[in-house]
């Protein structure tokens, strides 16, 4: 993965995605397993990691599915990293690291101000209040983070707005879905290749 700014780019569908976000010099990529315009199947998901080479870390989101769902999900899919949108607990957490996936916890933004660890993750992501809805936020009011702590600042970002929000916020790395689309769920390449661009720039 690169030493510059992590750059994760999710919802991914399509070959075309995939080659894009790789090509444009992404550290990751996300398939979504749970209900969206952006969901695929386990199949899928596995066809499209054979795609992505082993400097990309291939990420599957999930929001509130049974842990034994997501294990056998992650397997079948050969995804390397597993993030979670949900209440789930620690014990949750710890029975997933057993299987050797990457664990990414997503949170939003007005929740008791999560802190980096509190569940084990490798990753933080801080999302939108309304995770996915692509609506932007004040980025300068998330919660202090500790130095060396690996989060991730997702919510309404774009290439037109991500250079901004990276000075704001000051995160590890960022994430872009809806923010990258020229439809709801469809993808478009010139959006995915400026959206690194834009924010691997230097203000």
């Amino acid at each position: 993965m690169s030493n510059s700014l992590f750059v994760k780019i999710c919802g991914l569908k399509t070959e075309r995605d995939v080659d894009t976000a790789v090509e444009a010099g992404a550290d990751a990529i996300g398939f979504v397993f749970s209900a969206s315009p952006r969901r695929i199947d386990a199949a899928t998901a596995a066809r499209l990691c054979r795609r992505v080479p082993e400097n990309v870390l291939t990420v599957g989101v999930f929001r509130e599915e049974p842990l034994q769902e997501v294990r056998s999900v992650a397997a079948d899919a050969g995804i390397r990293a597993v993030q979670l949108h949900g209440p789930e607990d620690r014990g949750y957490y710890d029975e997933l690291a057993t299987g050797g996936w990457t664990l990414i916890r997503a949170a939003a933004f007005g929740d008791l101000a999560p802190r980096f660890g509190d569940m084990g993750e490798d990753m933080m992501l801080l999302d939108a209040p309304v995770p996915g809805s692509g609506v932007t936020w004040d980025w300068s009011t998330r919660p202090p983070v500790g130095s060396g702590e690996k989060w991730l600042l997702a919510g309404g970002l774009s290439p037109d707005n991500v250079r901004d929000a990276i000075d704001a916020a000051q995160p590890w790395g960022v994430d872009v879905s809806s923010g990258v689309e020229q439809s709801r769920g469809v993808k478009d390449p010139a959006l995915i290749t400026a959206f690194v661009k834009a924010a691997r720039a230097r203000s």
